[in-house]
């Protein structure tokens, strides 16, 4: 027989596991109803996005430096696990004050329920999920209880308890339908995303024709165009907005002398342009790798605003907002200042995935990302800075953040070792607006040695580089810095990203065998 406490602990965690598998079919069903309706209202993603926007820029910088693009599956993980250990708190609750832990687990949902609808630009189905979940979930643990309580013995022998086979059966159950719920969910998530075939127009100004990159010949040297599925993504979206192309629309107000509306078609059937742009992120740490080069297909941002017609007397700003309410400022002079801003359709030769902007997002070269590259955009408003303000305006980074002059060491890699020899030193430089003029390698501290650039694409492209290099045996530090057109030198005082990018040279520390 068991003891008293034996017994006593045996129940609790019984109870606790009755907690956290009705959470689990109360999320799956509410996940379900999400990816029928706003996928982004699931209640684990709704209390994430809230986490995000609460958590303090170092932290985010530091989750961004540490977990790359696995910082948000971290982060819905690490919400998940919280929510598991109050559900199971609700279960031991629940075993002998069952309204105090049905309440636990409704108050659960309601927690996330009222985070989605304080979601910008929710509407009134992004309480759905939640309710689903509150009422499913304590109906789940109502009934298990009713299981236990309808028992005549316990797995172990002589304690009076819940029968095995009716637990088996109504958990085991309870699971499958979790399962089965997730998995139908996940289903028409996936099929939501799924649709990006749309016909592109052919560029009324299209680009040259591309050159042929190092990387053909200097193996490690990051490809002087990023393939569309390996170009970063760095945003604040747990679940990747479905926007159905036939009904979404961008929308350009605010001081404006008409307030126009333009469907996808409209945009496609306007003088459309094709472009060799490089976008960074301001995340980017010195050497990091949140930076891509693409050929993208847009009408110029100048002639889309044109429609609405402008005063820039009056505003200062493009306040741009995606489909679910994110906000991005960007200065209004640069849309007017004649460098190739896009309302982008178009990436590599094909659409715009869901991940990057698809149906049409903004590309701003010369300014980092979270000042100019609105993805998933559905309007822009013609406003003031001081009239209104944007997410990240809001948390103090920079209003004007234009991109500082980098470079980056791809090959060797920090801490490799190679045999003593020949060995290439290469890697990429930008300086967008003005273009790379040089590009220097620094071997163990002595005098700065020219590297040799690879083909120009643009002013507005990256550029490739490469240092032949007799390496002796031992340990070595290389180093690199770029120079641009104007003759500014790349900053060697470092900075972090915050608030308004990493500056500072890479250096990284390389043995020789």
């Amino acid at each position: 027989m068991q003891t008293p406490d034996k017994t006593e602990r045996w129940q609790m965690l019984r109870h606790a596991a009755y907690g956290v598998l009705s959470t689990v079919v109360g999320l799956a069903a509410a996940h379900l109803v999400a990816a029928v309706t706003v996928p982004a209202a699931s209640p684990v993603l709704a209390v994430g996005s809230t986490v995000i926007d609460l958590t303090p820029t170092p932290l985010k910088e530091w989750a961004i430096r540490e977990f790359g693009s696995a910082d948000k599956a971290i982060l819905v993980g690490s919400v998940t696990v919280v929510v598991l250990l109050l559900a199971a708190v609700a279960g031991i609750v629940a075993r002998k004050r069952e309204v105090a832990g049905l309440l636990v687990i409704v108050g659960l949902a309601g927690v996330a329920g009222v985070l989605a609808v304080l979601r910008p630009g929710s509407g009134p189905l992004d309480v759905l999920p939640a309710l689903v979940a509150a009422v499913v979930a304590a109906a789940s643990l109502w009934w298990l209880r009713r299981i236990d309580g309808q028992g005549m013995s316990d797995p172990s022998p002589g304690v009076d308890g819940p029968s095995r086979r009716g637990v088996v059966l109504a958990t085991g159950g309870l699971a499958a339908a979790a399962v089965a719920m997730g998995a139908l969910g996940r289903w028409v998530t996936s099929y939501r995303l799924g649709g990006t075939d749309v016909a592109l127009p052919v560029a009324t100004d299209p680009a040259p024709p591309f050159p042929t990159g190092l990387e053909q010949k200097y193996p490690g040297i990051t490809p002087l165009r990023t393939p569309t599925s390996e170009f970063y993504r760095v945003d604040t979206r747990l679940t990747v907005p479905a926007v159905d192309v036939d009904s979404w629309t961008l929308t350009i107000d605010g001081d404006v002398e008409e307030e126009v509306t333009l469907t996808f078609e409209d945009l496609a059937a306007m003088e459309t342009v094709e472009r060799d742009i490089t976008l960074t992120c301001v995340s980017n740490e010195v050497g990091g790798p949140y930076v891509g080069g693409a050929r993208w297909l847009g009408v110029p941002l100048a002639d889309v605003l044109a429609r609405a017609g402008i005063d820039a007397t009056k505003a200062d700003q493009i306040l741009s907002t995606d489909v679910d309410g994110m906000t991005i400022s960007t200065p209004l002079d640069v849309a007017l200042d004649g460098r190739d801003a896009l309302i982008a359709i178009g990436m590599n030769g094909g659409p715009l995935p869901r991940e990057n902007g698809f149906p049409a997002r903004m590309v701003v070269p010369g300014l980092y990302g979270f000042v100019s590259a609105c993805k998933w955009i559905t309007k822009m408003t013609l406003t003031t800075y001081d009239a209104e303000q944007a997410y990240w305006t809001e948390r103090d980074w920079a209003t004007d953040a234009p991109i500082k002059i980098s470079s980056r060491i791809d090959t060797p890699k920090p801490l490799s070792t190679s045999d003593a020899g020949p060995i290439v030193i290469g890697g990429i430089a930008w300086a967008q607006g003005v273009g790379i003029d040089k590009v220097e390698v620094r071997i163990d501290g002595e005098a700065w040695r020219p590297a040799t650039l690879g083909p120009q694409v643009t002013d507005d492209y990256w550029r490739q580089w490469f240092y032949e290099w007799e390496a002796e045996p031992g340990q070595h530090f290389l180093a690199v810095r770029a120079t641009n057109k104007d003759g500014d030198v790349q900053s060697d005082v470092r900075m972090t990203p915050f608030p308004e990018g990493s500056s500072g040279l890479q250096e990284i520390s390389v043995s020789v065998s």
